[in-house]
């Protein structure tokens, strides 16, 4: 199920603890009489009981006082890893798989399937074209939603290579009550979370149509939920309660897209998510369960029909019905997330993590003055020792594509300037489009400049490997510069940016974060602080019809719908949990500093 991380809050304990023992040490050492001093200790200092400028109980207050003054620096301590504590919040993780991972592999079914259609070899030059053939089709489908009925929420990206999964990762949740599993398609460039649902027209769900599935897919279905709530057109968030028969009608929702007649509709329906992980952060008995606004998806068309994500998508965009925002209104978290990717392309999310401290940021920019996507400024590009001119441009982070893409100009120069500083003879290889390949083999060691991405208040982005290594039958052959140019002026910052480190998307304070790691940075669990449900005092954390609608709302471009908040709906959990950790000090602050002894 869940897996809650959490660190630094058994520092509190044990500043805690000692404040506590010293404040027993000096309570029973004021309540009794002094013992003798040793008789090898008199004749060390034959004077002290004479000459003492203090009378015994002097000598006591002295010692007292000493004490407190040392329970207060423990009690400071304590405090203060608190409060460190309470900044890094809870976290709730879950796995994300690769479509083309060993997670994933292993969930394929043995059956006569050709390997070069379903399933490339890892590292070759199949694997790495087929990626690129997604990121081409995600990039050349106009994303924005053709109309809004409900809100501005969805502007999902679709890719379709045939009868197989087609998403860049999934990850396992469970909606609903009792329980249903979902293997579901994550975007970060949009924000609603929707499943098959009383299917009138879904994409199968039976194993046998997939070739790296290994069992049916479920679907979701209201009336088997006892925890289930169908909004009703005169629900404050349907939209479309106007024109309904009736206003105890269920709502419906409806979004259609501009690519490929691809669309998504049904009704609109609260239930509780949790989340169900097969990963290796240990067993947790605590679960996890916040109401969530979902899409029943009862009519698929287009690219959904397709596979590319049957099982449904969920949305981690900066909107406000997205997962991340309903986790951080209803009190379990911070409104932050986090994406951590290792060198297998699969990883985690972590949802509430904000970061080291010591990590890199720069701020999230706004379209058309909204915080409607992830969107950052790049101020230049850094090829080995040299910092080109005139390569500012704004990106999109975006997870779901596996390369990353430049601005045609800027793709020029840095590209020339990495073939520039490349010690290895160009090549091309047949049949596929990287124009910046080059010879190598297992004996070489080619020069490969390093890369570097430049941002406001010099902070820096080194890129962990801007190539990626082709092998063959006798082993490496040559590399790559794993760099496209983007067809407009805003670049895509993709998945092979972001191995390797801890990518953070802090919507409560709207900046990018990065720290290189390990993707292991939570996986220790001794200390789990749970924030309390819904702080606001609502029964519901819901948004409401003023916080969902945006006037005059137009198609937008790729992953630009939705609308994030400004500031957090509710105390952030750090607050309450500094204010809980006061709660227990302030009374042993107060006791201790009382001039009665």
């Amino acid at each position: 199920m869940i897996s809650p991380s959490f660190s630094s809050f058994s520092l509190s304990k044990l500043s805690l603890s000692l404040s506590l023992q010293l404040y027993l040490f000096t309570a029973s050492s004021s309540s009794s009489a002094a013992p003798p001093l040793h008789p090898t200790h008199r004749h060390q200092f034959p004077d002290l009981r004479f000459h003492s400028p203090y009378p015994k109980s002097g000598i006591r207050r002295v010692a007292m006082l000493a004490a407190r003054s040392l329970f207060l620096l423990f009690l400071a301590a304590a405090l203060l890893a608190g409060l460190e504590a309470a900044q890094q919040g809870i976290a709730l993780s879950t796995k994300l798989i690769h479509r083309f991972s060993d997670e994933a592999k292993a969930l394929r079914v043995g059956r006569n399937v050709t390997a070069s259609v379903y399933w490339p070899e890892k590292r070759s030059l199949e694997y790495y074209s087929l990626l690129l053939d997604s990121d081409l089709q995600r990039q050349k489908m106009k994303l924005g939603p053709r109309y809004q009925f409900l809100f501005p929420v969805e502007g999902s990206n679709t890719v379709s290579l045939g009868n197989d999964f087609g998403w860049l990762h999934y990850t396992l949740i469970d909606v609903g009550t009792p329980h249903v599993s979902f293997l579901v398609a994550v975007d970060t460039g949009s924000d609603l979370l929707w499943v098959p649902c009383d299917c009138l027209q879904c994409a199968p769900l039976s194993a046998r149509y997939y070739a790296s599935l290994g069992q049916d897919l479920n679907a979701y279905s209201p009336s088997q939920s006892s925890s289930s709530k169908l909004l009703t057109c005169s629900h404050q968030l349907c939209e479309l309660g106007s024109k309904c028969k009736s206003p105890t009608q269920q709502c419906p929702y409806s979004v259609d897209y501009y690519s490929e007649n691809t669309s998504s509709s049904g009704l609109l329906v609260e239930d509780v998510l949790y989340f169900a992980s097969n990963d290796d952060l240990g067993a947790s008995n605590a679960s996890v369960k916040a109401p969530v606004l979902m899409g029943c998806g009862m009519t698929q068309s287009g690219g959904y029909l397709d596979g590319i994500a049957p099982d449904g998508l969920m949305g981690l965009g900066p909107g406000k019905i997205s997962v991340p925002s309903f986790l951080a209104k209803a009190g379990f978290i911070q409104d932050s997330f986090s994406l951590c990717f290792d060198e297998e392309d699969s990883g985690k999310i972590y949802f509430g993590d904000q970061g080291p401290h010591a990590q890199q940021s720069t701020p999230f920019l706004t379209s058309n003055g909204n915080y409607t996507t992830y969107i950052v400024g790049v101020d230049g590009c850094c090829i080995g020792g040299s910092c080109l001119k005139q390569t500012r441009f704004k990106a999109l982070i975006d997870s779901g594509t596996s390369f990353t893409f430049l601005p045609e100009d800027v793709y020029e120069k840095t590209a020339n300037e990495f073939h520039r500083q490349v010690n290895s003879t160009i090549s091309t290889f047949e049949g596929y489009p990287w124009k910046y390949c080059y010879k190598s083999s297992s004996q070489d060691s080619p020069k490969i400049p390093s890369m570097k991405l430049l941002f406001a208040m010099n902070n820096s982005f080194m890129i962990h490997n801007p190539v990626f290594m082709v092998y063959g039958i006798q082993g490496l052959t040559g590399f790559c510069l794993a760099v496209q140019p983007a067809d407009g002026d805003i670049g895509i910052i993709g998945l092979n940016f972001m191995t390797g480190y801890r990518m953070v998307f802090d919507r409560e304070n709207l900046n990018l974060g990065w720290s290189r790691s390990k993707c292991e940075f939570l996986n220790r669990e001794d200390e789990i602080i749970w924030a309390p449900g819904n702080p606001s005092g609502s029964a519901n954390p819901l948004p409401t019809n003023q916080e969902q609608r945006i006037p005059g709302q137009h198609a937008v471009s790729p992953a630009v719908a939705g609308r994030a908040p400004l500031r957090p709906s509710a105390a952030p959990p750090s607050t309450r949990r500094a204010s809980h950790l006061m709660q227990w000090l302030l009374p042993l602050l107060v006791l201790f500093v009382s001039p009665t002894l």
